[in-house]
């Protein structure tokens, strides 16, 4: 008997479900695609697809369960609704940037933050980051999150050199 994660996110794609699932599953180790559910032809007056096609993807991404859904254009991503990524070094970031930004928009890059070719929004953040800015008032917090501010992609070494004090490049 397998054991059903309690609460799985359900990502909307107007057609792109399962190439969405099987691009995230190329990036994060320890995933796959668990199932891929068709349409029966039922309900087609409804949704408009045919039977056959795909209408959802079950997949996990280092063990988190996920569903990716073929309903429609009725509905799009927007940045209410991120996917973080905890990363405990720089070249985790990169790696985790490089792929999931290739494709995306360019222009919603900033703080850590990216858009991926379907729209759906990223934070790569170092796991470091949470401790550096524990301390709202601290002078540390103030400097990091200043330099965090001006970065589109994460850079460790920047944010532990903000909040040591040195200077930043």
């Amino acid at each position: 008997m397998s054991v059903i994660q309690r609460i799985t996110p359900c990502l909307w794609f107007d057609r792109q479900a399962e190439e969405a699932a099987r691009f995230y599953v190329s990036i994060f180790k320890h995933s796959r695609i668990v199932a891929v559910r068709r349409h029966s032809g039922a309900g087609y007056e409804t949704h408009k697809r045919a039977a056959g096609s795909v209408m959802t993807v079950a997949f996990e991404l280092d063990g988190q369960a996920f569903t990716a859904l073929n309903g429609g254009p009725v509905f799009t991503f927007n940045e209410a609704v991120s996917m973080q990524v905890n990363c405990e070094t720089q070249d985790d970031i990169d790696y985790y940037w490089q792929k999931l930004s290739r494709g995306g928009d360019a222009d919603a890059q900033r703080c850590g933050w990216l858009k991926d070719r379907y729209g759906l929004s990223w934070q790569v953040i170092p796991t470091a980051l949470s401790e550096m800015l524990k301390d709202h008032q601290s002078p540390e917090a103030w400097r990091v999150m200043e330099a965090l501010l001006g970065m589109k992609k994460i850079d460790i070494d920047q944010l532990e050199r903000a909040f040591s004090g040195s200077p930043v490049a």
